[in-house]
């Protein structure tokens, strides 16, 4: 059975730092890509970063371009999301999200097949 598992979320004041990650397990994703979404109270889930099998594609949504940084450790079988310089519109709950087809690096919900259960993240004021 595969699980995504996603930690790291938490309550940080604006400016500061968190660092997300997620686990994956059932099946190895090193040929995969994977990514993060994230969907605030009373708003559609949206693309926030994405990263090829071998890390060499990455693609960032413009509102956390220069903040957030994707990562991956196929050893591990884990992503991570580096988030810096939070500000309080980035609160949401994030989503880690895989690919079952191999070197992919999908941006949108329809190329993910497999998805985390989510960290909420609250940035406040």
């Amino acid at each position: 059975q595969v699980q995504l598992v996603e930690s790291g979320g938490g309550l940080v004041q604006a400016g500061g730092s968190l660092r997300l990650a997620c686990a994956a397990s059932g099946r190895t994703f090193s040929r995969s890509g994977m990514g993060w979404f994230r969907q605030a109270p009373g708003k559609e889930r949206e693309f926030v970063a994405s990263i090829s099998w071998n890390g060499g594609i990455k693609y960032i949504v413009d509102s956390v371009k220069g903040r957030f940084t994707i990562s991956r450790d196929n050893a591990l079988n884990t992503v991570y999301l580096q988030m810096n310089s939070l500000k309080p519109e980035d609160t949401a709950a994030y989503y880690c999200a895989a690919s079952r087809m191999s070197y992919t690096t999908p941006r949108s919900s329809d190329g993910m097949d497999y998805w985390g259960k989510g960290t909420l993240v609250s940035v406040s004021s």
